[in-house]
């Protein structure tokens, strides 16, 4: 982490996606003795990911809980001392793991508040890795978020930025339900600026990165800089592209989609979760349902191959939209109906 000069922001700081997590764990954990951070590995090793790297050192095991290898255990723990008045952060290290800890996410941190009439809250945060393009292969590299976000009493946010990593922490924990949240691997090294002083997001809306009037984009997650760089390609043949970053899975901001392909007349989704059943279909009738008139094209999808994602490089870059991908699917959509 590098100290900068000053910009309209205040003083800015040079620092890395894993960088700004942990940040925003550690100001977290400043601002409210309540926030402790619990899961596998977190404590000496300093995370999976290395985004704990010092926070054990600096508050010490009862704050930075080191955990079996155990994760309905340890998510079940993370529930109960929501329940009794603490603000848990739980990591579990990659999003396939979370699967050992669905019972605990579904039916007890998700339910208890309608069960129990009213009567109780889980103010519990989950942060959990997901996606591929590191050779993880089929057990650590899925794209599950999706799933979750099909579960009422779930809040589910995929920081894309710097300022997202950062920003979404705190509001998550006065949330006074369950937030997941899925942060993307290969993101952790992402280098860029941000001010010192910590600023909250809205974990509430989708953002728009890019406006355009020929097609709308959209995506969350690492595919998010993927469609950027894809909207920059298109640029220079004379595409003008608008990009969406969802940022909230659930609940959908369906209202700045919408009104985005109400004005760009065309609806292009890249999710590197699977096609079949997946938070794109979900996307692709909201603006059937609200926009079809609207529309110049029909909505079009880019999603991750059918197959569990394969170890071989080539063949996991195969199987995970690329660049090249989204802007060969543009062209065509705009092409085919002008």
């Amino acid at each position: 982490m590098k100290t900068n000069g000053k910009n309209g922001h205040g003083e800015m700081v040079t620092l890395t996606y894993r960088e700004a997590v942990r940040a925003a764990i550690r100001e977290a954990m400043q601002k409210d003795e309540r926030v402790f951070l619990m899961g596998e590995d977190v404590g000496s090793y300093g995370g999976c990911f290395a985004v704990s790297m010092g926070l054990l050192e600096e508050f010490g095991p009862e704050r930075i809980r080191d955990t079996p290898l155990a994760e309905s255990g340890f998510t079940g723990a993370g529930v109960g001392a929501a329940i009794a008045g603490m603000r848990p952060i739980v990591e579990i290290m990659t999003v396939n793991f979370s699967l050992l800890a669905a019972d605990q996410i579904m039916n007890n941190a998700a339910t208890v508040l309608h069960m129990s009439g009213g009567q109780f809250n889980v103010p519990l945060v989950i942060r959990m890795a997901t996606g591929g393009g590191k050779q993880l292969a089929a057990q650590h590299a899925h794209s599950l978020e999706g799933w979750y976000a099909h579960i009422p009493g779930l809040k589910v946010l995929t920081p894309a930025t710097l300022e997202d990593a950062r920003g979404m922490l705190w509001p998550a924990l006065q949330d006074p339900d369950p937030v997941l949240i899925f942060e993307h691997t290969l993101l952790y090294n992402m280098k860029g600026e941000l001010p010192v002083q910590p600023v909250e997001v809205d974990i509430d809306k989708a953002k728009i990165h890019r406006h355009g009037n020929d097609l709308t984009l959209i995506t969350y997650g690492l595919s998010l800089h993927k469609a950027l760089e894809a909207a920059e390609q298109l640029a220079t043949e004379g595409l003008d592209v608008e990009v969406i970053d969802l940022r909230v899975l659930r609940p959908l901001d369906t209202t700045t989609f919408i009104d985005s392909v109400r004005k760009t007349h065309r609806a292009l989704i890249v999710d590197e979760g699977w096609r079949s059943g997946g938070i794109s279909a979900e996307i692709s009738a909201r603006i059937m349902e609200q926009a079809f008139y609207d529309l110049d094209a029909p909505v079009e999808r880019i999603c991750a191959a059918e197959v569990p994602i394969p170890y071989a490089k080539h063949m996991e870059e195969a199987a995970i939209p690329q660049v090249d991908s989204i802007v060969a699917g543009v062209k065509r959509m705009v092409g085919e109906y002008v």
